[in-house]
């Protein structure tokens, strides 16, 4: 490649020195043949490794899209035309020198650019990869794939300016220490966001597909993505609610999770009973309710073990004998009711 870069500067000098009297139209004159060069170059790295990928991902084990693959290499192949016009610009008769070197350091920081952007797309797919996992939404990995991207952008931007200033990467490093306090109140809300996505996803408070509640924030829904920044609800009215996703850490919220794996849902409702109509059961009362299928059971064994504890505690005084009482008799009927109704689920207390 570096002798092909030096073939096409003798080129570009004999060319236009040949052709081209003018300083400045030979100047013109051989951009544009780096230009073509260039172009020509992305076309041939475009058709030749992408068709060489979509053969690879034939032989793949699992299913990759050959749109994103292709987005991936469209990306990766416009390096091509900038590391030759980086090589080349050099070579053009009668370019200032400045100049020159300023089109390189463009091109060194499109290189740094694109190689950037590259690399989150390819953090994209794999994130839609791990997607398809069936365990996916109980350990998303959105939040940690956006803070890797936030990583390799922050990299690139000091790697980038490096390369537009013509200095070393550690010298803006080494002033990045002075501005940490600036830094801290900048990406105050990111820090804060990707320590409650950590500790959300550790300690499995919410998971996609969950029902949360958060009435502080007007939250009631089912959620339907959990990213660095935000969990979104989208509330039963299939309106959607932002939630921050730190705020799920520093406040409450109710996650009916456990009730919807229980199969089951309990349930407060209060029956309004009149103080002054609790009572014993006398026999006429217990001629009534032994009617009710649902309470031949009950009224069978409590008649006996009062009977017995009758018995043995309160022979022969009635005052300190036990007696079936209307309010206690009723609570078992609702139970019995309850427990023989189709609609209740039985075994959640």
């Amino acid at each position: 490649m570096i002798s092909q870069l030096y073939i096409a500067s003798d080129s570009l000098q004999i060319l236009t020195r040949g052709y081209v009297d003018n300083v400045w139209l030979q100047a013109v004159t051989g951009l544009l043949l780096l230009g073509a060069f260039a172009w020509a170059a992305n076309w041939v790295a475009k058709r030749i490794v992408l068709a060489l990928l979509l053969r690879l991902i034939d032989h793949l084990p699992f299913r990759v899209e050959a749109a994103h693959i292709g987005a991936v290499v469209a990306r990766l192949s416009n390096i091509v035309p900038a590391l030759i016009i980086q090589s080349g610009v050099a070579a053009v008769p009668h370019l200032p020198v400045r100049l020159a070197g300023f089109i390189a350091s463009l091109c060194a920081a499109f290189i740094i650019l694109t190689l950037a952007i590259a690399l989150s797309g390819l953090l994209t797919l794999g994130n839609d990869l791990y997607q398809r996992r069936p365990d996916a939404a109980n350990r998303p990995i959105k939040g940690y794939v956006q803070v890797a991207k936030l990583l390799v952008y922050g990299a690139a931007s000091i790697l980038m300016i490096a390369a537009l200033m013509d200095q070393s990467p550690l010298l803006l490093l080494s002033g990045l220490g002075a501005m940490a306090a600036v830094l801290m109140l900048v990406f105050k809300d990111t820090i804060l966001s990707l320590v409650a996505s950590v500790q959300i996803g550790s300690n499995d408070m919410v998971r996609v597909g969950d029902w949360i509640e958060m009435p502080q924030l007007d939250a009631n829904g089912d959620v339907i993505d959990i990213a660095l920044h935000t969990v979104k609800v989208q509330n039963f009215d299939r309106t959607i609610t932002t939630i921050p996703t730190h705020r799920l850490i520093s406040e409450s919220f109710r996650n009916w999770r456990g009730m919807q794996e229980s199969g089951g849902r309990r349930i407060m409702r209060a029956l309004v009973i009149d103080q002054n109509s609790v009572g014993f059961l006398d026999e006429a009362g217990l001629a009534a309710v032994a009617r009710f299928g649902l309470l031949r059971t009950y009224l069978h064994d409590k008649q006996d073990d009062l009977s017995r504890w009758n018995g043995d505690h309160a022979a022969g005084n009635r005052l300190d004998g036990r007696r079936l009482t209307n309010i206690g008799t009723f609570r078992a009927y609702v139970l019995a009711y309850l427990r023989a109704h189709g609609g209740a689920a039985g075994g959640h207390g």
